[in-house]
């Protein structure tokens, strides 16, 4: 079987009837990208403020450690628990169905946050600790809408498909930060609460639009994590095995960015939750009209590994540069890297959805997901480290990499160019 044919999914099997009108499951998928994300990027924009610049006790400075280093395992533990989430949550909607899979997991997060919200309420770090590490077990359900899209190919293009997908998770890293940099200020736990309570119209909507589909035939439960899990591809396939490393490394910067510009502009511009919130909203809305853009160009694109290449290399040349920027050009340089992160983001997973469909989109988006979240782990404990000298320093490490990992992707794509589409099952 050809890398690039089509293969079965649980939306593929569902009767005519059930998708006769594809445009309104892209749009339920979309509005649940908007929402769910909404409440994953509430916290972001609060958590230097609350570990840095707030109070002397047992939360900020639990066991003695310092406050930074509290933030960066804080940081860490979602997409911890996203990496392992992603592993399984994928390719189990490629056997159990898209609309069940991202039912459990969105009941879960909405139990999560709650969870977290009690946490910070009480002061008590290792719930708060705990209850981010279990609400990102169930939000790597990306990978699913990502999935339910290429799904819907050709009926609706994939690359259009991922671009306003993609403009709604950002518009999501937009309203997110904005609600949470404007309500926290009535309580540290009312962010939490609020995106908890953004899961209920995301069930409202999931069953209302997105079709159901009958249980295909195979493993167990068990057996089927077990073995469908998204790095047994790299086992598989060795484009897949060399991608993981490069999207690994490049993923390295990407997260260097999100997860400690924050603290960057902290340090360098004095701003609070708000300010913080603002500058986040106004890099998510570059990321939002950029993504749209994408989109419209998307199905037409030449060669898009080798743009998304391209984007990778202006994106790692701006984070290089934060690590050398004042804070004013710096504030700037973080806002105008949402637009290269947002084209990439739109031309590698059509590229993988379309190169990888053998092994099942599940799987596959499922995969990108777990390199993302490994990305986030292991530059949330490095820059924790990093934080007790300078972020600057946190930049500068994730410029590199996602140097080295721009200048790979081109040599990749020009190999990809030349090379036969080959059988890798």
């Amino acid at each position: 079987m050809p890398a690039s044919s089509s293969s079965a999914s649980p939306l593929a099997a569902s009767s005519d009837s059930e998708i006769r009108h594809p445009q309104w499951v892209l749009f339920a998928v979309c509005a649940l990208a908007l929402m769910s994300t909404a409440g994953v990027a509430m916290p972001y924009p609060i958590l230097a403020p609350i570990f840095v610049g707030g109070p002397v006790d047992d939360f900020t400075h639990w066991l003695g450690l310092p406050p930074e280093l509290l933030m960066g395992i804080a940081l860490a533990a979602n997409p911890l628990g996203i990496l392992i989430g992603s592993l399984f949550v994928g390719p189990l909607s490629d056997r159990y169905g898209r609309r069940r899979v991202l039912t459990v997991t969105l009941s879960a997060t909405l139990l999560g946050y709650l969870l977290t919200a009690w946490g910070l309420a009480e002061r008590w770090y290792p719930l708060f600790l705990a209850a981010r590490f279990v609400t990102g077990l169930t939000e790597g359900n990306v990978a699913v809408a990502r999935a339910l899209l290429a799904d819907l190919h050709p009926r609706i293009d994939r690359g259009k498909g991922f671009a306003w997908l993609n403009a709604c998770l950002y518009g999501g890293w937009l309203l997110g930060p904005l609600i949470g940099g404007l309500t926290v200020g009535w309580g540290e736990p009312v962010p939490f609460l609020l995106a908890a309570l953004a899961m209920l119209p995301c069930l409202a909507i999931l069953g209302w639009a997105v079709p159901g589909s009958p249980l295909q035939p195979g493993q167990g439960l068990w057996a089927a994590m077990r073995e469908r899990q998204s790095l047994g591809l790299l086992r598989q396939d060795a484009v897949l095995r060399r991608l993981f490393w490069l999207q690994l490394c490049y993923g390295l910067g990407c997260n260097a960015l999100y997860e400690f510009a924050p603290l960057w502009l902290l340090q360098n511009m004095g701003l609070d939750g708000r300010g913080i919130a603002f500058v986040t909203a106004c890099q998510c809305l570059a990321m939002t009209l950029a993504s749209v853009i994408a989109g419209r160009v998307a199905g037409q694109a030449r060669q898009p590994l080798h743009r998304a290449s391209l984007m990778a290399l202006v994106a790692a040349l701006g984070l290089t540069a934060l690590a050398l920027l004042p804070g004013r050009a710096g504030m700037l340089v973080i806002v105008a890297l949402g637009v290269p992160l947002a084209i990439y983001n739109t031309l590698l997973p059509a590229w993988m959805s379309e190169r990888f469909a053998a092994h099942g989109q599940g799987r596959v988006m499922g995969l990108l997901s777990t390199i993302f979240c490994l990305a986030n782990v292991a530059i949330a404990i490095a820059g924790g480290l990093l934080a007790l000298l300078d972020t600057r320093w946190i930049m500068g490490l994730g410029g590199a990499t996602a140097l080295g990992a721009a200048l790979q992707l081109l040599r990749l794509s020009r190999s990809e160019r030349r090379a036969p589409v080959q059988d890798t099952m």
